[in-house]
């Protein structure tokens, strides 16, 4: 899809269709105002006959408009005439882009970004036109072959009264860029997205940026680190497993990084601990972290950030097999610590404990995983936040904020010493799974465990990583949440 800023006269203005928003009082926008004046009343004249009350996501399509460069107008309802919240907004976008996907339309424009939006500048309202159109127009036909409904729309011109609409363009195509990367690893099928194939795909981010260098472990580079913990999960899978280490050098080069690791289960039938059948196919989503992760480094490394950055990627599948990992087995894990398995299917702790430590040689200023970890979240949060939790509260905070700002929602779970009681075993210095109780709490608490000597967030994405029934397919996220935290980072 193709972006511009337009700051030009409305007047002058030539499009297939033109969006713009009126108010639930029957007002108009200022752009939508300025347009029904070159009209002669007509947007006036449509809206008082009462075809579209203005209430939030009302559409109304307007076909022919006479004497115009303009050849449709659709009008989109913004709700009560006051600044809209963020979510909001992104609703009205949503609402206005689905339904110009459908028309045949090769261009259009956007007057939206002169809504009043809380806590948003112009630089940020754009930035959202671009990522919710990009979300609503993204479409995986890889492995079909007849192709899907071709989409007509090309060219999209976002109005604008200044030039700073273009920082929040750059900004919205970055992040839109990575999230779609990240929606695309996580679609594809786990024959075809297989640890190796998630390996190549870091080294060609690293062809493609100048700034980044791929660095790929494998089984033997693992076993040498005394990754025992990791390989446990990877010995019932054919797959062969991968450590992926991306580096992002955008900083000063003594400047310490942010380190991100993301969980890269390419599928998690659940090993000895078989899952169920119905919905298992969904578990190629469990290297949602990973395609975050990688997501993540494209847009830091399309926006020229000026910060080192690190993605850690353990890749792997958890299946059954004769050699596979049994409940009762004891690991060793290259802290040295041990860890009795009681549930093979909480494997994705297992390979990013030694991530974490394996982190530490990098020196980081923090670090962020980022794991579909646990159904459990599904019960405590639902589908609209992704549970996060630390060791340090500003480091949460700062997450907290980002999320706020991108739209892209966590809530804080507590992180207390009570909960490392459900971890104890009779057998190893820790067991991998604490009981039915506090499971999303008590997964972190076993991580903790490795995370003692920096500081470290986690982010549980079991329930935002992936929509599932009619609508099944990756979300993208945490990328806009990660992307915003490092712009913080930059104009802090």
């Amino acid at each position: 899809m193709n972006y511009s800023i337009e700051t030009n006269a409305l007047e002058t203005l030539k499009s297939d269709l033109l969006v713009v928003g009126v108010y639930s009082n029957q007002q108009l926008t200022f752009a939508a105002k300025a347009i029904d004046v070159a009209m002669n009343g007509l947007l006036t004249s449509i809206i008082n006959r009462g075809d579209i009350a203005g209430k939030l996501n009302d559409t109304l399509l307007l076909n022919v408009i006479p004497n115009s460069q303009i050849e449709r107008i659709l009008l989109v309802g913004l709700g009560e005439q006051k600044p809209l919240t963020a979510k909001n907004y992104r609703k009205a976008l949503a609402a206005a882009i689905n339904v110009v996907k459908k028309l045949n339309v090769n261009s259009i424009a956007v007057s939206l970004a002169d809504c009043d939006v809380e806590k948003a500048d112009l630089t940020l309202k754009t930035r959202q036109i671009v990522e919710v159109f990009e979300d609503a127009l993204y479409q995986f036909t890889e492995c079909k072959t007849q192709p899907a409904d071709e989409i007509k729309l090309k060219n999209i011109v976002i109005l604008a009264t200044d030039s700073t609409a273009q920082t929040g363009l750059a900004q919205g195509l970055a992040i839109s860029g990575g999230v779609r990367l990240a929606k695309h690893l996580a679609d594809l099928p786990p024959n075809i997205c297989t640890p190796t194939f998630l390996a190549q795909q870091a080294l060609t981010l690293a062809g493609t940026f100048e700034a980044i260098e791929t660095t790929i472990l494998d089984v033997a580079d693992m076993e040498k680190l005394g990754m025992g913990s990791l390989l446990g999960v990877t010995r019932g899978s054919r797959e062969p497993a991968k450590l992926i280490s991306i580096e992002y050098k955008g900083g000063e080069a003594n400047a310490k990084p942010i380190v991100f690791v993301g969980k890269g289960l390419t599928f998690d039938a659940g090993g000895i601990s078989l899952k169920p059948g119905a919905g298992m196919d969904e578990m190629k989503y469990d290297m949602c972290g990973g395609a975050a992760v990688l997501g993540t480094l494209q847009a830091a490394a399309e926006l020229n950030l000026p910060l080192n950055i690190v993605g850690l990627i353990p890749a792997t599948e958890n299946l059954p097999d004769g050699q596979a990992c049994k409940p009762g087995d004891v690991l060793t894990s290259m802290s040295g610590k041990t860890i009795e398995v009681l549930n093979t299917d909480a494997e994705g702790r297992l390979i990013l404990c030694d991530t974490l430590t394996y982190a530490k040689r990098f020196n980081p200023e923090v670090v962020i995983d980022l794991a579909t970890l646990t159904g459990a979240v599904l019960v405590a949060l639902g589908r609209v936040p992704s549970g996060l939790l630390g060791n340090d509260d500003a480091l949460c905070n700062d997450l907290i904020s980002a999320s706020e700002t991108a739209n892209d929602s966590v809530w804080r779970l507590p992180l207390w010493e009570e909960y490392q009681e459900q971890l104890k075993s009779n057998f190893a210095d820790l067991a991998n799974i604490g009981g039915k109780d506090a499971g999303t709490i008590t997964a972190a608490c076993f991580l903790a465990n490795f995370t003692e000597d920096f500081r470290w967030a986690h982010l549980d994405i079991a329930g935002t990583a992936w929509r599932t029934g009619s609508a099944k397919g990756a979300t993208g996220r945490p990328v806009p949440l990660l992307t915003q935290y490092l712009l913080n980072r930059v104009h802090a």
